[in-house]
């Protein structure tokens, strides 16, 4: 039982990261219909981003580890924007009236273009980060097994928790989220009633880019190791999570990320650990076929 406890804890964590990746995805699907396949590789950007900016901190000498992880954060969800700000008017915006293949490619190209400029410019070797929060709190001790919650995961799950009620909030209660939740109804429509299309466009990117910030962040001081090529793995499983959840729904985007993080764990925990990808990618297929909208996603209904 004390197994199953501690590889829950697990579970939920990598879920909590998984599902900030996620809510990228699905709210950059939600407005323009289309799947932000560089969204992985901003995430790795903004891992490398935090190990550059703790390195700095340490160089001159700030060493208080509150006021590092503030700053860090910050610095990594500025720059994050800027990389997902220029992803949309590069890759998405000239192509926005093109036929749908044409922005899913460039997509792709500069999900590429993003591995190769951090692999040429940090180098293809993996990364590491000293740890920056340790202790925790031991619940059970049998048998030589010991429960353990640490001061890391309560961190990630508030994080989470947190940014998930505020993006929730601001969806339904504010003037930005109206004109999000317009222009996933209709473009052309919301344009005529006076809502700048494009830079609702543009901040919708730039928010799904900071939670990305926040899960590499996250990803980089509980791991303590990033390569150039953690992006496309986060990526690929963060994606099938927004659509096991059902893609356009937040809150099943978050749910998608902490069941993808709680099957690939308990996989890992009970079984061969080679298979705990084809584990979670069998459950989406079972769910795509006996429920292809995802957990909580909606059915489309084409007006005509």
């Amino acid at each position: 039982m004390e197994y199953f406890i501690q590889q829950l804890i697990n579970g939920v964590t990598l879920g909590s990261i998984y599902g900030l990746i996620a809510i990228g995805y699905t709210m950059v699907y939600g407005i323009i219909g289309m799947i932000n396949f560089a969204h992985g590789d901003i995430f790795m950007v903004s891992a490398f981003v935090s190990l550059i900016a703790f390195t700095a901190l340490g160089l001159l000498g700030v060493t208080f580890v509150p006021l590092v992880l503030v700053i860090v954060l910050i610095v990594a969800m500025l720059i994050t924007s800027v990389y997902g700000w220029t992803v949309e008017r590069l890759a998405y915006r000239p192509l926005r009236g093109s036929f749908r293949l044409a922005p899913l490619i460039s997509a792709i190209g500069m999900s590429i273009f993003l591995q190769n400029f951090v692999q040429i410019s940090q180098g293809a070797r993996v990364k590491p980060l000293q740890p920056v929060v340790e202790g925790g709190f031991t619940f059970v001790k049998t048998d030589g097994f010991s429960v353990t919650l640490s001061y890391m995961q309560i961190f990630i799950v508030l994080i989470t928790v947190v940014l998930m009620a505020a993006f929730a909030t601001m969806i339904s209660k504010t003037s930005l989220g109206r004109a999000q939740r317009a222009c996933e109804q209709d473009r052309t429509m919301a344009s005529l009633l006076g809502i700048n299309v494009d830079q609702t466009i543009s901040l919708t990117f730039v928010m799904g880019a900071a939670l990305a910030a926040v899960a590499g962040f996250l990803f980089l001081i509980y791991y303590g190791v990033i390569d150039f090529y953690i992006g496309f793995l986060a990526g690929i499983k963060a994606f099938t999570a927004a659509v096991l959840g059902g893609i356009g729904s937040l809150p099943g985007a978050m749910l998608g990320g902490l069941l993808i993080g709680l099957i690939e764990t308990f996989w890992s925990a009970y079984f061969t650990i080679e298979y705990k990808d084809v584990a979670a990618f069998a459950i989406l297929v079972l769910v795509l076929i006996f429920r292809p909208t995802g957990l909580l996603g909606k059915p489309e209904i084409e007006k005509v």
